[in-house]
């Protein structure tokens, strides 16, 4: 049957939008696509070919393996062709199964014959590398490249600690070792936050990776070694390739998983999640075993691997076409795909946080339907320049929430892409097409901050706003602030959900008898916590003050604003060169008190809790003269005679210092009590003053 015009023009098509996809991944290590979406062209004109076999043309991409040796290398031709194995799609049982039964037919085994012995292994997301020795001395490393010829890359590979340089004693005199270099994922964010530094100074040439796969690639195809050395490699065997005498080919062993073994004696690395398992059941448990902990493994992967163990059961499956009856790659759902965004919206996080969110036209990724995806923060937006309209990646890894990659046409080379205009009604979309987040917060109109030096905008109505509002009461009852007793969690939840308590000052307004209806909450618990709600109103300037959840005034910084102003009133009215006065406020916290307070809502939210009848001792504004222990830093340990850990921290911030946690050469001095410990110890070693309860009493007169 002859193809339609149609067939012809989409399979000519397909071919080259393979063979740009594949020189951008392979040859300019800068990938236009995710590998899926690769994946679903190369299948389809796999498809094409095998319906109709006079499209199929000696260049098509399916006949290659993919990449090209790249100028500057010199070509090696491998002795042994590095061939590309089928991938199974079906990422449920099925594929195991289906692989399985065509090894059975292919060997003519019966139902009655046992099970088929299989190696699966991890199928790493790197770049495949021929490692050859000579007399056990490494002598030559080439990329697979279209997988006759490659690039010699051995310069770049004898950075890389995990490949040998020498081989013990008793290796072949010929042995070329097959396997991944990758980079680890915390390697790879590592490499782009110092790849982000560099741009930030204004370094020219420099970029971030798209991925580790591309990191690694990168390095590995680098023309000065340098370059490689610096990014940090790593290298996995799981095969091999010319094995020979001075007579020729040589067989040490009877199965693959011996190799991988003698391997790993010999130095190379070798996954140890690599096993031989018996039959189609145990693929496909091998299979949903990884996939499980995929998202927990160190490095990527996009499936496993299966190879028939016997390498006499091998050379009896041979070969079809360009890749082995006797493996297979069996995948697992996608992690990146391509979709449009639809808009961006700015949702507000429980601790005031402004995030821009992608709505996007839906798409099946990473195993679930996503329709939104964060986009972090302002600079994020714009530094991947994502706008409505765009064509961008989609990455959803396990639980992660899903985050747009980057945008198809600004990721590195695809001119062909273009974004679509920003539709009408975007929201903060500016003229020059750069998004900036909403001055005011959109859930509660308060003012939003963004303090000097600080990527996130935040939300200033702290006691108003609804979406911080669980946070707020969670924080203002902790035992460090409030302290009221029985208001946990669960009940605050509660207490939102139902409409209930929407400000601070209504946690006062709550019955016994209406608390005891709620959920997991009796009668005699809904008493004792409106009599903690009770006691909890007479309280200090400081911990009311640290109950605001205001940010960046911690206890500290809230015993200090009180010192220093005497009262709350004094507090509020305070300008910035009033704040600045106090010892432990600098611009950011100072800007951040004087925000708080500018907002009308929250100084009503204030008032109410005063009506309410919340009260502290106030006195005159401290004296600026000196006291005691200015400056220094003390460490408490043990137990103290007289007073309470809580009372002795009081004592030295009253005396103008302050207490850390651990000692170390900055401590001035540590107060120590009964059963000290390791502070002590750690004291009389650098020479610290050690001090009793008493030393300071005797400030204190």
């Amino acid at each position: 049957m002859q193809p339609s015009p149609e067939i012809v023009l989409e399979a000519v098509q397909l071919g080259e939008q393979l063979r740009r996809f594949a020189h951008a991944y392979y040859v300019l290590d800068n990938p236009l696509v995710p590998d899926a979406h690769y994946d679903q062209l190369f299948t389809r004109l796999q498809a094409i070919e095998a319906q109709y076999p006079d499209l199929k043309s000696a260049d098509s991409p399916t006949q290659r393996v993919g990449g090209q040796a790249l100028d500057g290398f010199q070509t090696v031709v491998h002795r042994v062709p590095m061939l590309s194995i089928r991938t199974e799609t079906d990422t449920t049982a099925a594929g195991a199964i289906a692989f399985d039964s065509r090894v059975r037919k292919e060997l003519e085994l019966t139902d009655t014959d046992g099970p088929v012995a299989y190696v699966a292994e991890l199928k790493f997301d790197g770049l495949a590398l021929n490692v050859r020795y000579e007399s056990g001395v490494l002598v030559q490393a080439a990329t697979r490249g279209d997988g006759a010829a490659g690039e010699d890359v051995t310069h770049n590979i004898r950075t890389i600690g995990q490949i040998p340089l020498r081989l013990p004693a008793g290796v072949p005199p010929v042995l070329e070792v097959r396997g991944e270099v990758y980079m680890s994922r915390q390697d790879f964010d590592d490499l782009n936050d110092r790849q982000r530094d560099k741009i930030a100074k204004g370094i020219k040439g420099e970029k971030t990776f798209v991925n580790p796969r591309n990191a690694a690639a990168g390095a590995v195809r680098q023309l000065d070694a340098r370059i490689a050395a610096q990014r940090p490699l790593r290298f996995y065997a799981y095969g091999l390739g010319e094995v020979a005498d001075a007579n020729g080919p040589i067989a040490l062993f009877a199965t693959h998983f011996e190799w991988l073994a003698a391997l790993r004696q010999w130095g190379f690395a070798v996954n140890e999640l690599a096993g031989v398992f018996e039959g189609a059941e145990a693929l496909a448990s091998f299979h949903q075993r990884i996939g499980a902990m995929r998202d927990q493994l160190p490095f990527d992967i996009d499936g496993v691997v299966y190879k028939v163990n016997s390498l006499a059961q091998q050379r009896q499956l041979g070969f079809v076409s360009r890749e082995p009856r006797w493996a297979v790659a069996h995948k697992y759902p996608a992690q990146e795909q391509i979709t449009t965004v639809v808009s961006i919206e700015v949702q507000v996080g429980r601790t005031g946080k402004l995030t821009p969110v992608a709505i996007l036209e839906p798409v099946f990724v990473g195993g679930v339907t996503v329709t939104h995806a964060t986009l972090h923060n302002e600079d994020e937006v714009n530094r991947k320049q994502v706008s409505p309209g765009a064509k961008v990646v989609v990455r959803r890894a396990g639980d992660v929430i899903p985050e747009i990659v980057g945008v198809v046409g600004r990721m590195g080379l695809d001119e062909e892409s273009t974004l679509a205009q920003p539709t009408p009604n975007a929201p903060d979309e500016l003229a020059s097409g750069l998004f900036s987040m909403p001055r005011l917060c959109p859930v509660c109109d308060s003012v939003v901050l963004r303090i000097d030096g600080e990527a996130d905008h935040r939300c200033t109505g702290g006691l108003f706003c609804s979406a911080q509002r669980k946070q707020a009461v969670i924080h203002f009852a902790q035992r460090r602030a409030l302290d009221v007793e029985g208001l946990g969690e669960k009940l605050v939840d509660q207490l939102i959900a139902s409409g209930r308590v929407n400000t601070l000052a209504d946690l006062y307004t709550l019955t016994a008898t209406e608390l005891a209806g709620m959920e997991r909450l009796g009668e005699k618990s809904a008493a004792n916590l409106v009599q903690a709600l009770e006691t909890s109103k007479s309280t200090t300037l400081p911990r009311f003050l640290f109950g605001l959840g205001i940010r960046h005034v911690g206890e500290a910084t809230a015993k200090a604003l009180a010192r220093h102003f005497g009262s709350l009133d004094a507090v509020i009215a305070a300008d910035l060169s009033q704040l600045l006065e106090v010892g432990d406020v600098g611009p950011v916290v100072a800007q951040s008190l004087r925000t708080f307070f500018d907002q009308t809502h929250n100084l009503e939210v204030v008032q109410q809790l005063r009506d309410h009848g919340l009260n502290w001792q106030e006195g005159q504004a401290q004296s600026q003269g000196p006291k005691p222990l200015d400056g220094q830093t003390l460490v408490l340990t043990g137990t103290l005679p007289t007073l309470s850990r809580d009372e002795a921290k009081a004592l030295i911030e009253r005396l103008g210092g302050k207490v850390a946690g651990s000692v170390s050469k900055k401590t001035h001095a540590v107060v120590a009590g009964e059963a000290a410990g390791s502070k002590l110890e750690k004291a009389h070693g650098l020479g610290i003053p050690i001090w009793a309860e008493n030393a300071l009493l005797v400030l204190i007169k």
